[in-house]
């Protein structure tokens, strides 16, 4: 059954539960319960893990297509990153209603302790804006799940708490999981997303969808890391003074451990 399904996928994807189980010559029930054996909804999850399969090569491919197309026609191809990425900025921003954003600023400045979650492509945005965060207001922790730690992590996540996740199409599973976790805990919770059929879109308080398009196939990154910027701005003009005054105990402890070399005259 499991090499049926790995070597043509397509097939299973659109096959009815009796013309798959004919193929393999086995009967409907011992289908069902393969499916299920794998945590899936039955025939029908494994039949829309096929399909999801199938979008994903079809996604990659175009991206392929794309690139050579670009190498084809010639041009700037730094002049088209800028332009994809500006392009990028600007339809994330103009999606955020100004009461979310607001709203969402303050839980990030207010919450007891603020974790911040992205894996994989998206740790580096994840890490800037713990970074940036952390040096404007205490307890932040950014969540790495680094060497199985994972559990060890999520146990620190309380309801006083703000649990920010970050994750494009193909969504981590452990960032899904641990936002479910978060929201179950009681925390407010903000999704840093692509779009509205991600999984995070339905579990967060705020959402705020963050184009990523390319002119390669690598997806681009540019938004988010904007985006983290902008939501940590946002925190510093709400904490005001607090921030003023973290942001100068950090310039003190960098002076006296000689963090930067000064360049001289």
């Amino acid at each position: 059954m499991a090499d049926q399904v790995m070597a043509d996928p397509e097939g299973v994807a659109f096959m009815t539960v009796s013309e798959l189980a004919n193929s393999v010559g086995v009967n409907e029930a011992t289908v069902v319960r393969f499916a299920s054996s794998l945590g899936l909804d039955g025939y029908p999850g494994l039949s829309r893990l096929c399909r999801q399969q199938l979008r994903d090569q079809a996604q990659l491919l175009h991206r392929y297509n794309n690139l050579e197309q670009l190498t084809a026609e010639g041009g700037d191809p730094l002049e088209r990153a800028v332009a994809f990425d500006q392009a990028n900025i600007a339809r994330t921003f103009a999606r955020i209603p100004s009461a979310t954003w607001q709203e969402a600023v303050s839980t990030l400045a207010k919450s007891s302790s603020v974790h911040v979650m992205g894996l994989r492509r998206c740790h580096a945005p994840a890490y800037l804006l713990g970074y940036l965060l952390g040096m404007l207001r205490e307890e932040v922790h950014t969540v790495t799940a680094a060497a199985g730690n994972l559990t060890d992590e999520l146990r620190r996540v309380g309801p006083d708490d703000c649990f920010v996740a970050v994750s494009i199409h193909r969504y981590s599973a452990e960032t899904v999981t641990a936002l479910r976790w978060a929201r179950s805990r009681g925390a407010r919770c903000l999704a840093l997303t692509d779009n509205p059929a991600s999984p995070l879109a339905t579990m967060a308080h705020y959402t705020f969808y963050v184009d990523a398009a390319g002119p390669s196939v690598l997806r681009s990154m540019t938004a988010f890391t904007a985006l983290a910027q902008a939501l940590a701005t946002g925190v510093a003009q709400e904490r005001g003074l607090e921030a003023r005054s973290t942001l100068l105990q950090e310039e003190e402890l960098l002076g006296q451990f000689g963090v930067y070399v000064t360049p001289e005259d």
